[in-house]
């Protein structure tokens, strides 16, 4: 099953309010005949225009190929949320990896929130401050504060503030939950404007996209120093180094990634611009996250639309009717949104990790890969690509930090992953229903 077809047109982007908000945007040029390069980036999302910016900048020659258009896949689709740290929190970490480790993993976080912030200042694309997390439970409400009281106490993070529930609900214009904390060093922005920032960036650094090049085949090379051949429907391209910058679109470009980084589908609503007519929804413009794992997750664009993501489905073909699966979510927290007219609906596949930490790794020699940023890519699958442009450059410290967590393959491997996500995802969303 190739997930680059199964939902979308060739080259073109899905129907959201982001594509809609970005106008006609003008085409690259597909790879054609014979080229070469010293970088190969496989995929145009945060990761691969990371890295090529960044290579750019160290005087490499880069060439991206990118089977649709830039920023076609999650990081032009998703929440547009710039979260704290990592997908796991501190206390998780340092369970499961040590306080050290820990340490250096949080540090990575908010330096990928500031690489962020500075990428989208530098290409003129806005970012508002602020992200509630909305919990279910008093126990979660207890976790929250505790953990508001960890940061401060011992990373020095002292942004987070706990919500207890007529504070939350202010905040949300809602009372569908019992509590939260609301983190405003974190941040929210329109992400295919982000992406299509970066390429800019990438370009004028003297990077070269290559847009409509699907990726058929790759030729590894059995030693650092030689030339790995990538090969187009249209052309083909030799480079000393390659990057795989896929996600959830990985395909079987590397069995051994595919096996640790499983693909799900998410849906987005925008509601019409709602002016003045619901003050009460998020008065302070600031994005919320909730603690189910289908997670529900929304903000107020800059016309007061009301994005709201939400919503599971047993298998990787996009539902017919978009709005029908995520509108009972967006009901539950803004009933009084009931008549409000949904003008845009669309899907994304992201990818997800056993442990919810990314999966960093080398499937070759001159090879790097970074995927299965599990709902918290938009700083990190961007810190991502500099830490890979910082290894091909033989600085490969920070790569190494993140590629030493543990990520185990899901049960099966990359052949199982149809089952798994029925199996997965019907039992996670009936836990969601009931509540646990």
């Amino acid at each position: 099953m190739n997930l680059l077809h199964l939902n979308d047109r060739p080259g073109a982007y899905p129907p959201s309010l982001y594509a809609a908000q970005s106008g006609e945007e003008p085409g690259r040029a597909p790879l054609r005949g014979e080229r070469r390069a010293d970088v190969a980036v496989i995929g145009a999302g945060y990761t691969g225009l990371s890295a090529a910016l960044h290579l750019a900048r160290q005087g490499l020659s880069v060439v991206v190929l990118e089977a649709h258009r830039v920023g076609f896949g999650a990081s032009g689709r998703n929440g547009g949320q710039i979260g704290s740290g990592q997908r796991q929190e501190v206390d998780w970490m340092e369970q499961h990896l040590g306080p050290e480790a820990a340490r250096r993993l949080w540090d990575l976080g908010e330096e990928a929130k500031a690489l962020t912030r500075a990428l989208a200042a530098e290409a003129g694309v806005p970012i508002r401050d602020g992200i509630a997390h909305a919990c279910r439970t008093a126990s979660e409400v207890a976790h929250a504060r505790h953990m508001a009281d960890h940061l401060a106490r011992h990373y020095g993070y002292d942004q987070v503030v706990p919500l207890d529930r007529d504070q939350l609900a202010e905040a949300l214009g809602s009372p569908a939950y019992v509590g939260g904390d609301l983190d405003r060093g974190a941040g929210h922005v329109q992400p295919l404007a982000l992406a299509l920032g970066m390429a800019r960036l990438a370009e004028a650094a003297g990077a070269t996209i290559c847009e409509c090049s699907e990726v058929t085949g790759i030729a590894h090379v059995p030693h650092a120093g030689q030339d790995s051949r990538i090969t187009t429907r249209d052309g083909s391209l030799r480079a000393r180094h390659v990057i795989l910058a896929c996600n959830g679109y990985l395909g079987r470009l590397d069995r051994h990634v595919a096996a640790r980084v499983l693909p799900i589908n998410n849906y987005i609503v925008a509601t019409r611009p709602l002016g003045p007519d619901f003050p009460e929804i998020l008065p302070q413009r600031i994005a919320v996250a909730d603690t189910k794992f289908v997670v529900n997750y929304w903000r107020l664009d800059d016309e007061r639309r009301l994005v709201f993501g939400g919503g599971e489905t047993v298998t990787y073909r996009f539902p017919r009717d978009i709005r029908a699966v995520v509108r009972p979510h967006l009901l539950s927290v803004y009933p009084q949104l009931e008549r409000v007219e949904l003008t845009h609906a669309w899907g994304g596949t992201l990818a997800i990790t056993m442990n919810r930490m990314p999966c960093f790794a080398r499937p070759a020699p001159n090879c790097l890969s970074a995927s299965g940023y599990s709902g918290h890519g938009v700083a990190l699958a961007t810190l991502a690509g500099r830490l890979m442009a910082e290894a091909v450059a033989g600085q490969a410290g920070r790569f190494d930090a993140m590629a030493a967590v543990p990520t185990r393959a899901f049960p099966g491997g990359a052949m199982l992953r149809q089952p798994l996500l029925v199996a997965g995802m019907a039992w996670f969303g009936l836990r969601d229903r009931l509540g646990f």
